[in-house]
C-alpha cells in the first residue's frame, strides 16, 4: 500500500457550530486553532480506521452536492445513531434514494451530506 487516508477535511462556514456537531457526533476531542480551523482527534489518537477530521473555516456556505462524503458506521443500532445525529442537528436528505438502500443519508447543520451505513463495508 502506498498511501492511506490520514485525515478528512471539511470546509465550514460556522466553525463553532460545526465543531460542536462533529465532535459530539464522532466522540472526537477538539483542538481549536486560532486561525479559524479546528482539528478533531479520535479517542486514543488517529489510526488507519479512525482518521482525524479537520474543520477548515471557509467563510462561505455549501453550494452544491458534495463530491466526496463521509460514510459512518454505528457501534450500535444504525437507526438509533441516526436519531442521535438528528438530535445533534443533522437532518434527512433526499438525493434520489429508492428506499432499499442499506444506508441513511443525512446532512450536517451546514448541509454537508453524509451517510450512516447499516453495517460496515465488507468484501
Amino acid at each position: 500500500m502506498g498511501v492511506r487516508i490520514a485525515q478528512c477535511t471539511l470546509d465550514v462556514e460556522d466553525i463553532d457550530l460545526m465543531v460542536s456537531f462533529w465532535s459530539a457526533a464522532l466522540g472526537y476531542d477538539i483542538e481549536q486553532g486560532d486561525d479559524g480551523s479546528a482539528k478533531l482527534w479520535p479517542p486514543g489518537g488517529p489510526s488507519a480506521t479512525a482518521p482525524t477530521l479537520w474543520l477548515q473555516g471557509s467563510g462561505t456556505g455549501k453550494r452544491d452536492k458534495n463530491r466526496l462524503h463521509l460514510d459512518l458506521v454505528a457501534d450500535t443500532d444504525p437507526q438509533t445513531e441516526v436519531r442521535r445525529l438528528i438530535d445533534l442537528g443533522a437532518r434527512h436528505v433526499d438525493i434520489g434514494q429508492t428506499g432499499s438502500e442499506q444506508f441513511t443519508v443525512l446532512a450536517d447543520p451546514e448541509g454537508n451530506e453524509f451517510c450512516v451505513l447499516d453495517s460496515a463495508p465488507t468484501r
